[in-house]
């Protein structure tokens, strides 16, 4: 089908607005079957595309949703800083308070005009977590090529869960983080075997330096994520849940491996019904709107 032009947005890019990863925006059409918005990205040359649909649910959210050339989303961090930048882009606003609906969950979400671009920031909600088994975290290490020397001693691995599951996996510096070379058909068939959505791998942010990270899909269309929020808002919450803290905001580079550098933001905080997360980037809207 013909769509009308597609708007595309760096979403979470560095502080001084290099970078990101690039992100379709278009709005949606009823008549639209699924498949044609699959090829959005492809035609786009983004992996992943956000659909903004009209008016809004009965609990005052938005619409909006994302798909790869592979699948639909449930979810997608990096694409909801690109659509909420988008709709204030498209507005006379300074800040936009609204709410989003993805995946059956609504949740806030404020857009902020910056000098360098627009900042976004969405309520990731409950994240839930759980050490892997041993042949579920066995699998995916064989999968990542990760030698016996990469993992980081004093942080363990972590399956985290903002409603997709996703293994979070420490390596102990940035030139063994460079140095993972998936076999991307191996980490598929882990993946789909265990229900991941994919593998978070990264350093732990240390003081003031930033952590880093590298993000692989490869079940669900993307070999390697330029920036992925909704795992980064992971982390936090595993790093929370870990040191025993009521809060903890990080701060986490991503893309550098892809000529794509890449920021981005999460906290995370202690509640009575568990853990919850707020993520956050800079965005950068270059076409269309």
């Amino acid at each position: 089908m013909s769509w009308p032009d597609v708007t595309v947005v760096d979403a979470c890019v560095r502080r001084d607005g290099r970078g990101g990863s690039p992100t379709a925006v278009i709005d949606d059409d009823p008549a639209a079957t699924d498949a044609d918005r699959r090829a959005v990205a492809a035609a786009a040359g983004t992996s992943h595309a956000a659909f903004l649909g009209p008016g809004r649910t009965p609990d005052g959210g938005r619409p909006v949703r994302f798909f790869t050339a592979t699948a639909e989303l449930s979810g997608c961090g990096h694409g909801t800083v690109a659509a909420q930048a988008v709709r204030l882009a498209r507005t006379a606003l300074d800040e936009l308070n609204d709410r989003q609906h993805t995946g059956g969950r609504t949740f806030d979400t404020v857009a902020i005009r910056r000098p360098a671009g627009i900042e976004v920031w969405f309520d990731q909600g409950l994240v839930a977590l759980r050490h892997p088994a041993p042949d579920e975290y066995a699998a995916i290490v064989a999968a990542l090529g990760l030698t016996a020397n990469d993992p980081h001693t004093a942080h363990a691995p972590c399956i985290a869960s903002p409603g997709t599951p996703r293994m979070l996996v420490p390596v102990h510096d940035r030139s063994a983080l460079l140095r993972v070379d998936p076999h991307l058909g191996k980490l598929t068939s882990a993946c789909r075997r265990y229900g991941l959505l994919g593998c978070f791998v990264y350093v732990p942010p240390v003081g003031d330096r930033p952590g880093a990270a590298r993000m692989f899909a490869p079940a669900i269309g993307v070999d390697e994520d330029v920036a992925n929020a909704n795992s980064t808002g992971c982390l936090a919450a595993h790093l929370l849940d870990t040191t025993g803290a009521r809060t903890v905001a990080i701060e986490v580079e991503q893309g550098g491996t892809l000529g794509r550098p890449a920021t981005v933001l999460a906290s995370a905080r202690r509640g009575p019904t568990g853990i919850t997360t707020r993520v956050g980037g800079l965005a950068v809207v270059r076409d269309g709107d």
